[in-house]
């Protein structure tokens, strides 16, 4: 099993990208906001899945080891594969799918092509007893950045854009109106 790539980056095309590590090519598969992190970078690091079925063997990449840690415990859902997975990171990132676990909420999860109420039902149920053990503290953060998230999407900006603008706030900061404000300032800054 392959773990993890360092190398160049040889390609880059629609949903993956080709990591060229001492002369040997990965095809690798990452989300949007991978995809978005990387452009323009020449070397790369990411944490990969191995995916192996009798007719498939295929690598996802992921720049952070909580993507990846939720993209296999959403693969192991039944009716949910990797094309699935996928679909729910790029929309949302892990906490924000703790979030909505936590909340019972499947309209994040229900974004995603191929994803119907019943399976974010399923997803929702699964995944509930594995993110209960989160202190509360880290679920009413979860809760702003959530509601803050959505917000900014609401106002037009790219998933990717609104995670990165939340990211840079400090966790201190609990009120999502004083959250989107922050998002915003650093939003307008680029």
């Amino acid at each position: 099993m392959i773990a993890k790539l360092r190398g160049k980056i040889d390609l880059m095309h629609d949903n993956y990208v080709i990591v060229d590590v001492s002369g040997v090519g990965y095809k690798v598969f990452v989300t949007v906001h991978t995809f978005g992190m990387v452009a323009g970078k020449s070397d790369i690091e990411l944490y990969t899945h191995t995916y192996v079925r009798e007719d498939t063997l295929a690598l996802y990449g992921f720049l952070e080891i909580a993507e990846l840690e939720m993209f296999e415990l959403l693969i192991s859902i039944s009716g949910i594969g990797p094309k699935a997975a996928m679909g729910i990171l790029a929309i949302a990132d892990p906490k924000t799918i703790s979030m909505a676990v936590l909340n019972e909420d499947p309209s994040i999860l229900t974004r995603v092509s191929g994803v119907g109420k019943k399976i974010a039902q399923r997803v929702i149920l699964e995944l509930k007893n594995k993110i209960t053990d989160m202190p509360s503290g880290e679920k009413a953060q979860l809760e702003s950045d959530s509601d803050a998230f959505e917000a900014l999407v609401a106002m037009g900006y790219s998933v990717s854009e609104s995670r990165e603008a939340l990211k840079m706030i400090p966790n201190n900061i609990e009120d999502v109106g004083e959250r989107v404000k922050l998002a915003l300032k650093s939003l307008g800054k680029k």
